[in-house]
């Protein structure tokens, strides 16, 4: 039986309140853009499916708000997630400090194995700027992760973004399925009919 995808991926987005986090996610999954600010409530999620290397990979990403009172969601929130985008304001000082309280919520909630991709939004406007790129990027290399800046709303990198992400858990994925030596065969086919097992998550829907 052919699914409509070949690949299932749960990405989360994360950071602190205000920064952008909907936006993005909005102007991702329906190229939208909206000016007025509304607080997410609890979680939310949107799909959309893309093509990567030939193949239809599934997306479900997570919108989650940032305030202190929804750190109770956490542990759940995180379960099964593939990756996770850290998001900042860069015209926000204290939403870029956050940063470093995020990443340690991601290693006590989060899969050993995870992605994560760091990303500096708002970048078009550039007069209030005050995180310093090249601080950004040395702070995430320092970490391993990749690091972009956005435009939510000038739509500037954001496809880039959820495409780098989905990249490289699709080719983690390949990887790892190798080295935990499953398939003696080693080929992505092999890989591929087990993607089922490797990406069951629980959702309440689709």
């Amino acid at each position: 039986s052919t699914s409509e995808y070949d690949y299932l991926f749960k990405l989360l987005l994360i950071g602190d309140s205000s920064v952008g986090k909907s936006c993005l996610l909005l102007r991702f999954a329906d190229d939208a853009y909206v000016d007025t600010y509304i607080s997410t409530i609890g979680v939310d999620f949107k799909i959309r499916t893309v093509e990567l290397d030939g193949k239809s990979v599934k997306l479900q990403i997570w919108d989650t708000a940032g305030q202190e009172r929804f750190r109770t969601i956490t542990s759940s929130y995180y379960r099964g997630a593939h990756g996770i985008i850290i998001v900042y304001d860069v015209t926000d000082r204290e939403s870029f400090n956050n940063v470093k309280q995020w990443l340690s919520e991601i290693d006590r909630y989060a899969s050993d194995s995870v992605c994560k991709l760091l990303v500096g939004n708002k970048c078009d406007l550039v007069d209030s700027k005050v995180v310093d790129t090249e601080e950004a990027k040395a702070f995430a290399e320092s970490l391993g992760m990749n690091f972009l800046e956005t435009s939510a709303k000038e739509a500037i990198n954001v496809e880039t973004a959820f495409l780098t992400m989905s990249s490289e858990i699709k080719n983690k994925s390949s990887n790892e399925q190798y080295a935990c030596g499953k398939k003696s065969s080693g080929n992505s086919r092999g890989w591929e009919s087990n993607k089922t097992l490797l990406f069951k998550f629980a959702s309440k829907s689709n």
